[in-house]
């Protein structure tokens, strides 16, 4: 059997770690020239949801590597008016096992980790442009000229996914009518005043009239600005950044990441268009009465990491017949960042897609009817992320109307203020947001075992 995997995000190269490990041919198209090309983003919190498909996934040296390389974990999420004061702070539990625990990761540095040990895997400048299905066969055709063939494609290349506008024509993205601009800074002693102690070490959320909101990450890592691994790590953590190579591609380093969002009738008609200073001085003017702390970290932003996003997502699909193609991520059901749970989803898909592929190499089913099986969870389980994220992030949402939504957000913050004074109800809502971005634990396990590994 042959996988050819479209998209060397996330999800594609959990899958190939996965099929590797279990002695299944597979190669994955990157269209990205080199390892270190793209800009793929900031923050991403791994979810222990999203830690067992990797530990399902990942050689086991890789995966701790990946513990290793994680930031420092959060200690709270915080709630604040756009004046910095607090309106709720949870306590965020410490975490004391390396799969069943959220961990704050740079986008690059995963990158880097799911692409250590997969050279001979990757194959990078594959621009994909179209597919052809013949029998039981697929072939996939690149912008080079060149072509590969297999006996199942995956598409794993986004939420602009190209397999999928040819594969499922139905299937549909459409704007939420937010728009965000993202951006990050260096921590440094200026930097590093600006925010209040529980913001440096927690994960926060700005909400503010007219339906500006504003997340605020402080990502601090196990290396120093040159990429050497800071005094005092010691032990089994040292010596896994020491001898990583992945270290060696990836240009993270200890940051502040902020990311503002609104309606798109709040921002500039071009706003797609900004980049750089012309991004940071649009958030400067949506935030002319905010805290000068804030609008000082916008200021102090590094232009060349700004960018702005137009939030789309899924509009949710019937099944559909299954062929030798497949999807997995955003390539099938992209979903807002609202719930946090993109990039988890898409490795849940991995693990199951990984286990479904495995049952046709030991012959107990045939490719189809696993792909098949896969494909049914998939839609159930993925379309409801996409559902609930979009809930949490949507221009329909009563904060961005202009009189209603100064009401909203005044009963929200007196609603939080008052559960930040009752320590037993604090609890009750800390455990219930973690409880959602974990519930899967029976399903995200894999047994590849040597004997498989070797067959």
């Amino acid at each position: 059997m042959k996988v050819l995997v479209i998209g060397g995000g996330t999800g594609g190269l959990a899958l190939a770690h996965g099929l590797k490990r279990a002695g299944v041919g597979v190669t994955v198209f990157e269209r990205d020239a080199l390892r270190t090309d793209g800009l793929h983003g900031y923050r991403v919190g791994i979810d222990p949801d999203g830690s067992r498909a990797l530990h399902a996934l990942l050689p086991t040296e890789l995966y701790d590597t990946f513990v290793a390389t994680k930031a420092r974990d959060p200690k709270y999420f915080n709630m604040l008016t756009e004046d910095l004061k607090e309106v709720l702070s949870l306590d965020l539990p410490p975490a004391t096992d390396p799969v069943e625990s959220e961990k704050s990761i740079s986008r690059m540095t995963l990158r880097q980790v799911l692409l250590t040990g997969l050279e001979d895997v990757v194959e990078f400048g594959k621009e994909f442009t179209r597919f052809e299905q013949e029998g039981d066969r697929v072939t996939a055709y690149f912008a080079d000229g060149t072509h590969a063939t297999g006996d199942l494609l995956v598409a794993a290349d986004g939420a602009h996914s190209r397999v999928r506008r040819q594969y499922l024509p139905q299937a549909k993205t459409e704007e939420t009518g937010i728009i965000a601009i993202a951006g990050k800074l260096p921590i440094i002693e200026e930097s590093a005043k600006l925010v209040p102690p529980k913001v440096f070490e927690g994960i926060t959320m700005v909400n503010a009239p007219r339906g500006l909101a504003c997340i605020l990450h402080v990502m601090e890592f196990q290396w120093d600005r040159d990429g050497k691994v800071k005094s005092g790590i010691g032990g089994n953590t040292e010596e896994l950044i020491r001898r990583w190579p992945g270290l060696q591609f990836d240009n993270t380093r200890d940051y502040i990441n902020w990311g503002l969002s609104a309606t798109a009738d709040k921002f500039p008609a071009n706003v797609m268009e900004l980049r750089g200073h012309e991004l940071i001085d649009a958030a400067l003017r949506l935030t002319p009465g905010w805290h000068p702390n804030l609008r000082r970290l916008f200021e102090l932003t590094d232009p060349g990491t700004c960018f702005p996003v137009n939030i789309w997502t899924s509009v949710p699909l019937e099944p559909w017949q299954t062929t030798n193609v497949t999807l997995l991520g955003d390539a099938i059901h992209t979903m807002t960042p609202g719930r946090g749970v993109g990039a988890n989803t898409a490795l849940r898909d991995a693990v199951n897609l990984c286990r479904a592929l495995i049952e046709v190499r030991d012959g107990t089913k045939q490719l189809l009817t696993a792909v098949g099986d896969y494909e049914m969870r998939m839609i159930e389980y993925g379309f409801d992320a996409v559902n609930k994220s979009r809930a949490q992030m949507t221009a329909d949402d009563p904060v961005h109307k202009p009189v209603i939504g100064r009401v909203a957000l005044a009963g929200m913050r007196t609603a939080m203020r008052a559960v930040n004074h009752l320590p037993p109800v604090k609890r009750r809502m800390r455990d219930s947001m973690l409880a959602y971005r974990g519930a899967d634990r029976g399903e995200l396990t894999l047994d590849i075992t040597p004997a498989q590994v070797n067959r």
